[in-house]
């Protein structure tokens, strides 16, 4: 009988206890005969994580959300630039539909809850390296929410006023009638980046209020009600 493909793999986590640990969980994997899963680099930033992608080509990247210096999302949008050729499968805590979209949009292949780590992970590990995106049912419907409210005409709307993917989300919580601190809180930003953001969104709608901009982002369709 042949022997087991080997498995390449970044991780990518600003912990090191975390990135021990996963080291740990591959390993007991490999004992139980389901794969020769090689560790072949850690990352603790985004920049590590691009870097090390370039130089050992893995064939999967483990990447969590929560770096330090920024979120995973950069990571993503760097290893997509990079024509990075792999697979790479979000770890996060962060269980919101804004951030499963944004991970997948981004171009990741999978997306699996910390707190599932142990029963999902050879799963979510074999689905996304034959080609198939691993999705929780749950995450799945919050996707297609998150898809179905971005597509379409306020999509092609945000890009003709060239509204940044943050900028969507601010405008979106900001039709809600959230606060800039709940806004905050939905984004895992300061109060001060979403004001910045408000910013450049009315100097893009060209209008002076959260009112006008709330009734001129509905009347345009950048985003439903």
């Amino acid at each position: 009988m042949s022997a087991a493909p080997s498995l390449s793999i970044l991780l990518v986590d600003d912990e090191p206890q975390f990135r021990q640990g996963m080291r740990m969980l591959l390993g007991f994997f490999r004992q139980q005969d389901w794969e020769r899963v090689q560790v072949v680099g850690e990352a603790a930033s985004a920049a590590q994580a691009i870097a090390l992608a370039r130089e050992q080509h893995p064939a999967l990247i483990l990447l969590d959300l929560e770096l330090s210096a920024e979120d995973g999302i950069a990571a993503l949008q760097g290893l997509r630039e990079a024509e990075f050729g792999g697979k790479v499968l979000v770890l996060s805590a962060h269980r919101e539909d804004e951030w499963v979209f944004r991970s997948m949009r981004a171009g990741a292949s999978g997306y699996l809850f910390k707190d599932r780590l142990v029963k999902e992970l050879s799963e979510a590990i074999a689905t996304v390296m034959r080609g198939d995106i691993y999705l929780s049912p749950e995450m799945a419907s919050g996707f297609f929410r998150m898809f179905h409210f971005y597509a379409g005409q306020p999509l092609q709307a945000c890009r003709e006023l060239h509204l940044t993917e943050r900028e969507q989300e601010v405008l979106h919580w900001l039709v809600q009638g959230e606060s800039n601190e709940s806004i905050a809180r939905h984004l895992y930003v300061t109060v001060a980046t979403v004001k910045a953001h408000l910013t450049a969104i009315f100097d893009k709608l060209q209008v002076r209020s959260r009112t006008q901009a709330i009734v001129k982002a509905l009347k345009l369709g950048l985003v439903s009600g």
